[in-house]
């Protein structure tokens, strides 16, 4: 049996959990003989802590991705897949409102250069937490944390958990934008016409 090792530009565990989750479903369809090893490796993502634009949320994700290709091409490292996961915010004004928008983005990239990115769909920030982070500078999540009357809240059900009611986690949500970043991997025939 081949193993496969999908390096992952993130050390946090509901990034590598996602990743882990996601080749559940799509490991069978990429290769079906195979066994899927995730590796993290903590690298920059080119963006701000909290990026505030689907631009940057894009450029963080592909940022990340990029990065690991470049550790392994120096380092001879045997990864087959790179994948970039970036969390932030979306705005958008519509009838003069702005409104706000947590997003998960990844960006799954291989080593002949095919890559594709995908995202969670967003849920509404509440104003407060936009008036936090906007507006004041704060991180989300140290915003997310005091809005919540909690600690490392990124690092357990996120912001996404936060605002669902527990609904849909962080890990939750990055699984189904790696989900569509993979498709073009998954189903090359309809993406190749």
């Amino acid at each position: 049996m081949d193993k496969i090792i999908v390096a992952v530009g993130s050390t946090r565990g509901p990034k590598l959990n996602a990743v882990r989750e996601a080749l559940l479903e799509i490991g069978p369809k990429l290769d079906s003989s195979a066994r899927f090893e995730v590796v993290g490796r903590e690298v920059p993502s080119g963006v701000s802590h909290t990026p505030v634009s689907r631009e940057e949320l894009m450029a963080g994700a592909r940022g990340r991705a990029e990065a690991l290709a470049q550790i392994a091409h120096k380092q001879r490292e045997p990864w087959r897949y790179f994948v970039g996961l970036e969390g932030g915010l979306d705005v958008l004004v519509e009838t003069g409102r702005r409104h706000v928008f947590l997003q998960s983005w990844a960006y799954v990239a291989d080593p002949a250069g095919r890559g594709a990115f995908g995202q969670s769909g967003g849920v509404l920030l509440p104003e407060a937490l936009v008036k936090e982070v906007l507006d004041r500078g704060v991180e989300l999540s140290a915003a997310i944390d005091a809005f919540a009357g909690g600690h490392g809240i990124r690092d357990a059900e996120g912001a996404w958990g936060v605002l669902t009611g527990g609904l849909i986690t962080r890990q939750e949500a990055f699984r189904f934008a790696l989900i569509n970043a993979f498709a073009p991997f998954v189903n090359p025939a309809v993406y190749s016409r």
